[in-house]
C-alpha cells in the first residue's frame, strides 16, 4: 500500500481542508523532506484571505525539515544527502536566466507566480502539479534540483529554525538594500517579527542608535525590542514621533528608516521622509499601497533620498540568519510566540491575521508536533 502524506491545503478564501496526498517516487535528481517546522508571515493572511492562485495549494513558505530521501544526481548535484537538515527557500528558480547567473534567482521568471501561470514557488504552487508537496503544511515536501537549500545545524531549537525566514529578509533589507552599517541612526517603523528581525540586523551591523515605533497594542513587542538592541521604543498613539525622533538625534534626523507597517497606509511613508536626515538618507518600504496620490516628491528629492523596495531575500542573507540564530546571541527565540500543529492551520494564519490578541508575534507549524 503507498504510503499517504497529510497536508492542510486551501481550497478557496478562508478555507483549508485536510487532504492526503501519496508519498511520491522521487526522481535521481529529486528528495523528499519530513518537514519539521513551517512559519507563517503576513503573506499566508493575504493569500489566504484572497487567493490569487484558485487551485488547491499546499501553504506554508518557510519550511526546516531532513531529508529522508535523495536520488544519486540531487546529492552530487547538490552537496546534501540523507539525513541533512536543511532550510529550504521558497524559490524554485531556473538557474539558466539572467537573473539566476547574477545570483539574484528571486527575480526569476519561473518562480515568480505573479506573472507565470506554471511557476513553482513553496506555498504558492498548486498542488495538481506533478509530486504535489510544494508546500510546508504537510509531512512531507518534495524538492526538485533546482530548489535552493541550506544547511541547518541540528541542535537549533524549532522556535528558532522557524524563524529563518524573517531574519533573512531583515538581514537583507537593513544590511544589503538600505545600507545600515556601523555608526548608523535607524528608525524601525512597526515592531512585528520583520522589525524586530530588523532590529537584530542593524545591531549586530553596529547601528549607534536603533528607534522602534509601535502602537498602544504593541506594548509587549516594544519591550521585546528593547531587550533585542532597541535604544528607543516609541508609542504613537501616545507621542509625536517626529519631536521625539528629532530630540533623540539632537535634530538632525536618522539615516535610514526601515518601513516595517505593511497594511497601515500612507502615513508611516510620510513621517519616514521626514524624519530622515537633511540630505541623503534611504528609505526602504514594502510594496502594501496599492496607489500613492499625495506622495511627497518634491521633499524626497530635495533632501535627496533613496527609496528602496523590500523584496525577498538573498543566499547570503539566509546564510547569515542561520549563523546569526546558532550564534544564540540575542534571545530570537522569543520571536516565535505561537505554535501549532498542522490540523490547526486556519487558526494559525488567523493569529497571524491579528484575530487571536495582541502578543502574537510569528506563528509556526509544526506538522508532526513537538518533538
Amino acid at each position: 500500500m503507498t504510503e499517504k502524506v497529510l497536508a492542510a491545503v486551501r481550497t478557496g478564501a478562508r478555507t483549508i481542508e485536510m487532504r492526503e496526498f501519496p508519498l511520491p517516487d522521487i526522481p535521481a535528481d529529486g528528495a523528499l523532506i519530513r518537514v519539521e517546522v513551517a512559519g507563517i508571515c503576513g503573506t499566508d493572511v493575504k493569500m489566504y484571505g484572497k487567493p490569487v492562485i484558485t487551485d488547491p495549494v499546499i501553504m506554508g513558505h518557510e519550511n526546516v525539515g531532513t531529508i529522508v530521501r535523495a536520488g544519486p544526481d540531487f546529492t552530487r548535484r547538490k552537496g546534501f544527502a540523507e539525513g541533512d537538515r536543511v532550510f529550504v527557500e521558497h524559490y524554485v528558480p531556473c538557474f539558466t536566466c539572467d537573473w539566476c547567473h547574477l545570483g539574484e534567482y528571486r527575480h526569476c521568471a519561473a518562480t515568480d507566480w505573479r506573472t507565470n501561470p506554471d511557476a513553482r514557488r513553496y506555498g504558492y504552487t498548486s498542488a495538481q502539479n506533478p509530486y504535489h508537496l510544494w508546500g510546508g503544511f504537510a509531512g512531507y515536501m518534495y524538492l526538485p534540483w533546482n530548489a535552493v537549500i541550506h544547511r541547518v545545524p541540528a541542535d537549533l531549537s524549532m522556535e528558532l529554525a522557524g524563524i529563518i525566514t524573517p531574519l533573512s529578509n531583515g538581514i537583507e533589507w537593513a544590511l544589503f538594500d538600505a545600507g545600515v552599517g556601523y555608526d548608523s541612526r535607524v528608525l524601525v517603523q512597526g515592531p512585528g517579527q520583520q522589525g524586530l528581525s530588523q532590529v537584530v540586523a542593524c545591531k549586530q551591523a553596529g547601528a549607534s542608535q536603533i528607534i522602534v515605533t509601535g502602537t498602544a497594542r504593541d506594548t509587549a513587542r516594544l519591550r521585546l525590542a528593547t531587550e533585542l538592541g532597541a535604544d528607543h521604543v516609541v508609542d504613537v498613539d501616545a507621542e509625536d514621533v517626529r519631536a521625539r525622533v528629532a530630540e533623540l538625534t539632537d535634530g538632525r534626523g536618522v539615516d535610514v528608516v526601515l518601513d516595517c507597517t505593511a497594511g497601515a497606509g500612507t502615513a508611516p511613508v510620510v513621517l519616514g521622509i521626514e524624519v530622515l536626515k537633511r540630505r541623503g538618507g534611504t528609505l526602504l518600504i514594502q510594496g502594501e499601497m496599492a496607489s500613492f496620490p499625495d506622495f511627497p516628491v518634491k521633499l524626497m528629492t530635495e533632501k535627496a533620498i533613496t527609496l528602496r523596495s523590500a523584496r525577498g531575500h538573498s543566499y547570503r542573507s539566509c546564510e547569515l540568519a542561520i549563523s546569526q540564530l546558532a550564534s544564540r546571541r540575542f534571545p530570537l527565540e522569543r520571536l516565535t510566540t505561537h505554535t501549532f500543529g498542522i490540523d490547526e492551520v486556519p487558526e494559525a494564519i488567523r493569529s497571524v491575521g491579528g484575530e487571536a490578541g495582541q502578543d502574537v508575534v510569528h506563528v509556526s507549524v509544526l506538522p508532526w508536533g513537538k518533538a
